[in-house]
Formats: structure tokens, sequence, C-alpha cells
């Protein structure tokens, strides 16, 4: 075996052994990636009942309803928004503190068969000014904030939010 094809074995070794290297990451990744979806989102595109994900929007102002679950543990149920649609959202543990109506969340968790969503983590928002990444870009994307026209409505105006009515325009 010559000197050049030996060196093009070794090449096509090390190619062959990256591209396998990649997939298995890929591939890897691809199982335990957690995506972003708005209520939207969940409306138009096809979400498989297994599939984990993330929810996030306003939770809709006279939505919530706390009780317990058959083991003791507090439930809530409620509703998440971004101005278009709404997702019910059911979700057995305790709420952060900061949880309240008109408030920016972003839950974990699956959709089931019914199309309630069913959150294993619920997060909410830290501060009077503080608007998760995710909820402001599905609020751009819905309408109800424009960048270019203002700061986001004031968040004691989003417990009024509902699925059919657009926020007052920012101060």
């Amino acid at each position: 075996m010559s000197r050049k094809s030996r060196r093009l074995w070794i090449i096509g070794l090390c190619a062959l052994g990256i591209g396998s290297a990649t997939a298995l990451t890929l591939t890897a990744f691809g199982d335990n990636l957690v995506f972003f979806r708005s209520p939207s989102d969940v409306f138009t595109q096809h979400v498989p009942p297994d599939r984990t994900f993330r929810l996030g929007g306003l939770v809709e102002g006279g939505s919530v309803q706390r009780g317990a679950a058959s083991d003791g543990e507090p439930k809530a149920t409620f509703r998440v928004t971004d101005g278009q649609h709404t997702v019910p959202v059911t979700f057995v543990g305790v709420l952060p503190d900061l949880f309240r109506e008109g408030q920016g969340v972003v839950t974990l968790g699956k959709l089931g068969p019914d199309g309630t969503f069913r959150a294993s983590e619920v997060l909410a928002k830290h501060d009077e000014n503080y608007m998760p990444p995710e909820v402001a870009d599905a609020l751009k994307r819905s309408g109800h904030w424009e960048p270019s026209r203002g700061e986001p409505p004031a968040p004691a105006t989003w417990n009024t939010l509902s699925a059919n009515e657009k926020p007052p325009s920012g101060s």
C-alpha cells in the first residue's frame, strides 16, 4: 500500500469516527431537549403527548382554582394565555410565592390527551419588572406588545388579560 492510499484510509477512518460520534451526540441531545411553546404554538402545532416542553404565558385572570389532590397534596388548576389562545394547566404541589393571576409564568410538563397541560414544575417571575424572555417573545408574536410602541403593559393590568382582548398600551 502506497503512502498516499494509507493517508486516504486514515483520513477516511477519522471522518467516519467523527461523523459517528456527532450522530450519537445529536441523538442523545434530541431526547433531552426541552422546547418552549406559547399557547398559540400549542394550538397550531401538533405536540406529541409524551413530549416534555415548557409552556409560557400569562396566568389568565379569574382562572386559578386551588384544592387538594387525592393524596392530600395541594393542587392548582389555571389557564395560561398569550392573548390569542389559552391552555388549561393542572399542577400538584406547592406553587411559588410569586405566582398570581395576570403574572408571567413558565411551566414544565406534558400535554395530556384531553388538551390539559400537566405541569411538573411552575416558575414565576421574581420581581415587578421581570418577564421571562420566552413570555415576552410570545407576547410580541401574538401582537399584544410591540416594543416600538413602548414598554410592556404594567403588571397590574395583566390580571385582566383574557384570551379575547388585548391589554391597554403601556405608559
